[in-house]
């Protein structure tokens, strides 16, 4: 890739949240967002709202529990772009409200595993092609500090108490896959790393947006750093990694 080349970078569930203010910041340090929203007209606004900012935009429908949606998105960035440079997968969900392990259903947890962990890696085997096509790519995995095994057996840890079983072990499989991609990947000169936004002032796990930030919360932008940090150094070479603001997370 040329050095006067734009970067692209694609974002799932980006109309909102982290996301979007990760779309924000990147796009004003000037890469190309492309951005993934699983409904057309919330996209639509949020593209506009970056466009409005001076934010180069375009948005992708892309609903990651749908293969076919996906396949239309990885087939949309081939025809009209070429090639991708960044895939930050950001969509996730949680609906378990801390229910017991030794009560939760199953079929709740598999609305989880569908988003957060089968949703990342169908959306990442299908963008791969393209990231082969730049001559430096990455992969971000926004994952969890609740999904630390060793956080969550540190009788020491805020986590310990913590029962979500669901989502918690979909990010612990989501690590694990970035594991398995950035050795199988690195040869490639793709990166892939996780990273823990923290916890959040958004609407995420069904918090109202309006409701006052509880102490303790981060702003957007906080939650949104780590991962603007690794996605806009292109010589930054780290893989294999889970970190936050603060530093390396135990896996």
């Amino acid at each position: 890739m040329a050095d006067n080349e734009e970067v692209l970078t694609l974002i799932t569930g980006a109309d909102k949240g982290v996301g979007f203010e990760t779309a924000k910041e990147l796009g004003q340090k000037g890469q190309h967002i492309l951005l993934g929203s699983r409904n057309i007209e919330r996209g639509e606004k949020a593209v506009k709202k970056l466009t409005d900012l001076g934010v180069k935009a375009d948005l992708i429908q892309l609903d990651v529990t749908d293969q076919e949606s996906i396949k239309k998105a990885a087939d949309k960035i081939q025809a009209e772009y070429g090639r991708l440079n960044v895939l930050i997968n950001n969509a996730g969900m949680t609906n378990d409200a801390h229910q017991k392990a030794s009560e939760i259903s199953t079929a709740t947890i598999r609305e989880e595993f569908d988003v957060n962990f089968f949703g990342l890696i169908d959306t990442t085997q299908a963008m791969v092609p393209l990231l082969k096509k730049s001559t430096w790519a990455k992969i971000i995995n926004l994952s969890s500090n609740m999904g630390s095994l060793g956080l969550a057996s540190d009788p020491q840890s805020r986590f310990y108490q913590v029962s979500s079983v669901g989502y918690q072990s979909s990010k612990a499989a989501v690590n694990f896959v970035t594991i398995d991609l950035s050795k199988e990947l690195k040869e490639f000169g793709i990166t892939v790393n996780s990273v823990n936004p923290g916890w959040t002032a958004t609407g995420f796990g069904g918090r109202s947006i309006d409701s006052p930030k509880i102490p303790g919360m981060q702003d957007v932008e906080e939650g949104a750093a780590r991962v603007v940090k690794l996605a806009s150094d292109p010589d930054d070479k780290t893989t294999g990694t889970f970190t936050e603001n603060e530093g390396t997370l135990p896996w």
